[in-house]
């Protein structure tokens, strides 16, 4: 995958821009920063979002240049919907759920994948690859390179994320945080660029169907544990989340209930 995303973003611009679209609606799309059409400073990053499941709905839009590209990615789509069906059980599992429960909710949930890629900065202290977020999705399964850049904030620092071969990084989304009525968070990340090395990541992002209503599961609220987030839709959420700055503001804020909101302001 990431010789593949290499190959793509190495093709003459001309093959490359005719994917290129700042439609955010757009399946299959080339682009820059995170959205152009909002921002005053652009982030030091191009990435190629695809669509992929359900991948026949999909494939025939990708790039057919490199010669491998549709094979490849298809076949990794793939496998990596069957780890990311694992891992939703496991924490519906941890949570005291049933092992389908998470999955359920998501409602045939969908799949989309980025290939980021963060060339050489020859002044990297001035920018970011991307600013502080969470994902707005359920759970990211992250491919990197040997090449280092992401951070996670931990007690108030920022704290490297180092490449280790043949791992995928895993990160907790918003939607999660929401069904679990936070117990589990969301992660604070971001990537860093490189002054000489240019730098590729791949996420996977599995997300909630559009018509997916997300609510804290009844079973993990009690009058100790009360509900955190009103009943919204992935729609809803997603929405307002291509209208917000990175680094600024997240999006899921927007969906406490009127308890918790009280509460912070005390």
């Amino acid at each position: 995958m990431l010789q593949v995303g290499k190959e793509f973003f190495r093709l003459p611009e001309s093959e490359r821009t005719k994917f290129y679209s700042d439609d955010t609606s757009k399946t299959t799309r080339l682009s820059t920063s995170f959205n152009v059409t909002n921002e005053k400073v652009a982030n030091w990053r191009d990435f190629l979002r695809l669509h992929c499941f359900p991948l026949e709905d999909y494939v025939k839009e990708w790039p057919a240049n490199p010669s491998t590209f549709r094979i490849d990615v298809a076949e990794y789509c793939t496998s990596i919907r069957g780890l990311t069906l694992k891992l939703l059980g496991a924490i519906s599992e941890s949570l005291g759920l049933n092992r389908d429960y998470i999955g359920g909710e998501l409602n045939n949930h969908g799949q989309h994948m980025a290939i980021n890629y963060y060339p050489p900065c020859p002044e990297p202290e001035l920018t970011y690859g991307l600013p502080g977020h969470t994902d707005p999705n359920a759970i990211t399964i992250l491919l990197q390179d040997d090449v280092p850049g992401l951070q996670v904030l931990q007690d108030g620092k920022w704290i490297a994320v180092n490449p280790i071969p043949n791992t995928f990084i895993i990160n907790i989304g918003d939607q999660i945080q929401a069904l679990s009525n936070d117990r589990y968070k969301s992660v604070l990340h971001r990537v860093v660029v490189n002054c000489s090395r240019e730098r590729f990541s791949i996420p996977m992002f599995c997300c909630p169907s559009k018509d997916a209503v997300i609510r804290p599961a009844p079973q993990l609220v009690d009058n100790e544990h009360p509900s955190l987030y009103r009943d919204f839709t992935y729609t809803e959420y997603f929405g307002n989340f291509w209208t917000k700055k990175l680094g600024t503001e997240t999006t899921l804020d927007m969906f406490k209930t009127d308890f918790n909101c009280s509460i912070g302001q005390k």
